[in-house]
């Protein structure tokens, strides 16, 4: 019981960081200086939204394999 407790406080603080825009806006060095450099900076804040939209699939598909690798495994112990 005590493991599915430490998972639920992984998984808030997963949630948590998650949701903090500003620690998720950031690109490539080299992207930054290209896009800084012009005068508007609309072009820079669709590169950042663009990359941002990017990186939440992956962590889609790793919480979703994740979650049934769970329900399998939990649904296992209630039938032994």
């Amino acid at each position: 019981m005590m493991k599915l407790r430490n998972l639920k406080y992984i998984g808030v603080l997963l949630v948590i960081l998650m949701l903090m825009p500003s620690l998720a806006e950031a690109q490539c060095s080299m992207c930054r200086a290209v896009l800084e450099s012009e005068a508007d900076q609309s072009a820079a804040k669709g590169i950042n939204d663009g990359i941002l939209y990017l990186m939440i699939f992956p962590y889609l598909l790793i919480g979703g394999v994740g979650y049934f690798i769970y329900r399998s495994r939990r649904k296992k112990k209630k039938t032994s």
